[in-house]
């Protein structure tokens, strides 16, 4: 519809030598004002010396009306312009939704060709994947598909460090773990990782090995096993939830390739890095900061940000038209400094630029009320895959992507379990399952009954409920290209909720399958529409569509 619109002013703007770059819609807050309005004319008047609501009437005078899809175009207030499209427009654009079904809301053709990385999870190998994970996982898989959506060729990355002293750590927990399973009696230090995971891991040693690793050090096999069986569960959770990863990207390579010592060097050659103290600092004025910030410490351990600046220069040498990068709010003071580390080293900012670095806030478990605390080492987390265990995959993702991720969100198990309207994801399974039997029924009643016949007339479709769902499912692609853009999965979970209520509100106020059979055919093919916009908006979010339920 917008694009209709788009197409439709700009011709009408250039027309009269005005800029139509600035040309954007929205929907009216009051029904009675239209389907659509655009606020042009005030957004040009003062460029153009004249008042708004006059520079409407000329932006007006200037459109090529079709009558057939629109009804009228008004002024409203200081300078809007209202559009109110016909019946008919939105009776026309259901049988677009028929005849394309499952492409229905794909804009893929701008960005044919084009590339992106979402890099996310990345989460160190040494626990399970916990629900401090999860929100992670889920929306940059989210991410991943709205950029296929619109044409992108996605390559899905998990960026991890297996080396470092919390992978000593695990590894020497392991060890602890394995010799007290073989009888010892030893104290197992309060910081070392506590989860069951590792007791398991040690009995797998024990018994593929008995005491035959005593004298092992907790770098040599114990680390090895720990992260080979950690990693294999991540994949495991990961793809439990429909998350498969294109690439695995070891922070190691960047040492070993001596990547990391290129951008030390390019860094210094700038003029850009001191030493100070036995350690090597990135300059305030190269930040942006009020303070200079260190990247390698005196102990010769490099901070976080220098492998990071490494990793990031080699994804744009890897010419990605986009780059994503799903944080959590932890990184929100910090990772500027990379993107200041990369323009330091030299990089242009229009390759810099297509770094975007989204942050989403933290999640609380609730049982009964009550905030579940977790902690890695102190293994009293809640995995993901217990969370699936007690829910499923589909109200784990659909929990963690209802909301937005700059806002904190509370997981409340009690409603994931419910199997009623209360629960989101329920009520929106249970509405594509309805009409999946709407459309069983009448093909049972009726054998000539077809959702998807193509000579409905759905020029019958003129009630209240009928319209305003029709002009809801219209909707779906405009919702769609905000939603990429913006980065904002949690407005397709409004937007599917506003199609299932409508339909709802249709069904309610209407029998589907009468014994008028055109009256038939041209409702099932509504809730066709409805099933299919319910169905590909599901599927961007990464959760089951079920016909039964």
């Amino acid at each position: 519809m917008i694009s209709i619109l788009h197409s439709l002013f700009s011709e009408s703007l250039r027309a009269l030598a005005l800029d139509y770059s600035l040309l954007q819609f929205e929907k009216p807050k009051v029904a009675e004002h239209g389907d659509i309005a655009t606020n042009i004319a005030m957004l040009l008047a003062k460029k153009v010396g004249k008042n708004p609501r006059q520079l409407a009437k000329d932006i007006i005078a200037h459109l090529t009306i079709d009558a057939t899809l629109i009804e009228k175009v008004e002024i409203a207030g200081p300078g809007f312009i209202n559009i109110k499209f016909t019946n008919y427009f939105f009776q026309q654009r259901l049988k677009e939704i028929l005849a394309q079904k499952k492409n229905f809301g794909k804009n893929e053709q701008r960005n044919i060709g084009k590339t992106a990385q979402v890099e996310f999870v990345s989460a160190n190998p040494t626990g399970p994947l916990t629900v401090g994970h999860g929100r992670n996982a889920v929306f940059g898989d989210t991410v991943a598909r709205l950029l296929e959506w619109r044409g992108y060729t996605v390559t899905r990355e998990y960026y991890f460090n297996n080396a470092g002293r919390q992978m000593r750590v695990l590894g020497d927990s392991v060890r602890l773990r394995y010799l007290q399973l073989l009888g010892d009696t030893l104290e197992f230090p309060t910081d070392y990782y506590q989860g069951e995971y590792i007791t398991d891991i040690a009995q797998k040693l024990v018994n593929e090995y008995n005491d035959g690793l005593r004298s092992e050090t907790a770098e040599g096999i114990f680390k090895q096993k720990a992260e080979a069986e950690i990693f294999e569960d991540i994949k495991k959770t990961c793809l439990r939830m429909g998350i498969a990863f294109d690439m695995f990207y070891n922070e190691n390579t960047l040492y070993e390739s001596g990547k990391v010592n290129d951008v030390i060097s390019e860094l210094k050659q700038n003029g850009v890095a001191f030493e100070s103290e036995g350690a090597l600092w990135l300059k305030k004025e190269a930040l942006g900061s009020e303070k200079d910030k260190v990247i390698v410490k005196s102990s010769g351990e490099p901070t976080y940000r220098l492998p990071d600046i490494a990793y990031h220069r080699e994804k744009i040498r890897r010419g990605f038209d986009v780059m994503i990068d799903i944080l959590g709010s932890d990184h929100i003071a910090t990772y500027p400094d990379v993107i200041a580390g990369l323009l330091a080293l030299g990089e242009q900012k229009t390759d810099v630029d297509k770094i975007k670095v989204l942050i989403h806030q933290f999640v609380t478990i609730l049982q009964d009320g009550e905030v579940v605390k977790m902690s890695t080492r102190k293994a009293n987390f809640i995995t993901l895959d217990e969370l699936m265990d007690e829910t499923s995959a589909d109200v784990v993702r659909y929990f963690f992507l209802m909301r937005s991720i700059g806002s904190h969100l509370n997981f409340d198990l009690k409603l994931a379990k419910e199997q009623s309207d209360e629960n989101p994801v329920y009520y929106l399974q249970y509405a594509h399952a309805r009409i999946a039997s709407i459309i069983r029924f009448s093909e049972s009643q009726q054998p000539t009954a077809n959702s998807q016949q193509p000579d409905a007339d759905v020029t019958l479709l003129k009630e209240e409920s009928e319209i305003l769902l029709m002009k809801i499912l219209n909707e779906f692609p405009d919702v769609i290209e905000n939603v990429a853009l913006t980065y904002e999965p949690h407005l397709l979970c409004e937007y599917l909720h506003k199609v299932a209520g409508a339909f709802h509100k249709f069904y309610h106020d209407h029998r589907v399958v009468t014994e008028d059979e055109q009256s038939t055919q041209a409702r099932l093919a509504l809730c066709e529409g409805a099933k299919i916009v319910l169905g590909n908006g599901l599927s961007l979010l990464g959760i089951s569509k079920p016909e039964k339920m």
